[in-house]
């Protein structure tokens, strides 16, 4: 996902869980920092680099893919943007190298989303937002493993945007994927960029969903595609049922953090607290545009007669380096959410058996 949904979507999901516009805005940026919290960015003002949440792609590029920057890598993308379904998985092909990396892909309603969800409770706004980042990806990123994998990640050549009729079969139109970053995306003709492939296994090209570009990040397409773990079998990708539903989970998860709910149970939604602002939300969520951010601006501020702020990633510096006890600032609070975050992830990964995310 991105800022439209981490974001400015996030934030509605606050309000209608019951916070008020001052704490949806911290939970939400918390949400978003999560997508910019790197090493080179916390090198501007001496933050800890263990409390990375993210790489940027100048990071990944010089990164070390032996046995160590792997494991480096896996333990920030498993933790908050592909976080493991089921770490048992059980699977009977493959050696236990594969077996290890298979049972890191992504999806909803496991164990340690659970376990994320849990362990924000009682720990602040941020630590909140945190996990409401987690628990969208989940939804987004599902079949991707947080892990560079060719074997795992990898796509090929076809790709189907599908389009649904009433009563007959959705109509299918091939994606052409551009290897070209910086070239434009047209969601008309359509066009989308995506990673060149690459044959090394462990390539930085095959982390996550880069072979299939942006498309889960994008809330209103709908997909088919064959993903190399399922052995080039069609699956089928409905995002704006995903997107929904992630919604719906957001609001019931915050509800739960804020008191409202005792216990926070897998597979379930709150969605009786948003079924009167549902159309306008399925309305933003099929809208067929790559960058929702203005509508869901609009919604969240037309609950509340409150602005919005443009998301800033250097809001908070100030407080944090000019402050004595660093922990009392939204950014310390931030990195120790955050900090707990990626432990609890790796030890529970490394309790599986699976090493990819290194030892503890």
């Amino acid at each position: 996902m991105q800022e439209d949904f981490h974001y400015y979507a996030t934030y509605c999901a606050a309000l209608l869980a019951g916070y008020k516009h001052i704490d949806s805005l911290d939970i939400c940026y918390a949400a978003q920092m999560v997508d910019h919290c790197s090493v080179t960015w916390l090198k501007k003002f001496g933050g800890p680099y263990m409390a990375a949440t993210t790489q940027l792609q100048a990071e990944l590029l010089q990164a070390r893919t032996d046995p160590i920057g792997l494991c480096d890598i896996t333990r920030i993308w498993s933790a908050f943007h592909f976080l493991p379904k089921d770490l048992y998985a059980d699977i009977d092909k493959g050696t236990k190298s594969y077996k290890d990396k298979y049972r890191l892909i992504c999806g909803t309603n496991g164990d340690l989303l659970k376990d994320t969800v849990k362990l924000a409770k009682g720990k602040g706004l941020e630590a909140a937002g945190i996990a409401m980042h987690v628990l969208a990806d989940t939804w987004a990123h599902t079949y991707f493993a947080g892990t560079p994998s060719l074997v795992i990640n990898n796509t090929n050549w076809y790709f189907y945007e599908l389009f649904p009729a009433e009563g007959v079969e959705p109509e299918r139109r091939q994606i052409v994927f551009s290897h070209n970053p910086s070239a434009s995306e047209d969601v008309d003709k359509p066009v989308y960029v995506s990673s060149v492939y690459q044959s090394n296994e462990h390539s930085i090209m095959n982390l996550g969903h880069g072979r299939a570009g942006h498309l889960p990040d994008y809330s209103y397409i709908r997909y088919a595609y064959l993903p190399a773990w399922g052995g080039y079998k069609e699956i089928i990708k409905d995002n704006p049922h995903d997107y929904e539903h992630a919604f719906a989970q957001m609001v019931y998860a915050l509800s739960y953090l804020r008191g409202d709910i005792d216990v926070f149970e897998k597979d379930s939604y709150a969605f009786d607290k948003i079924q009167s602002h549902l159309k306008k939300i399925r309305g933003i969520i099929s809208k067929r545009q790559i960058d929702a951010s203005g509508d869901w601006k609009a919604f969240g501020e037309s609950l509340t007669g409150e602005e919005i702020p443009d998301f800033d990633m250097d809001k908070y510096i100030l407080e944090y380096v000019h402050s004595q006890d660093k922990s009392d600032t939204y950014l310390g609070r931030f990195f120790n959410g955050a900090l707990l975050q990626k432990k609890m992830v790796a030890e529970k990964i490394m309790e599986s058996g699976n090493r990819l995310a290194g030892f503890l």
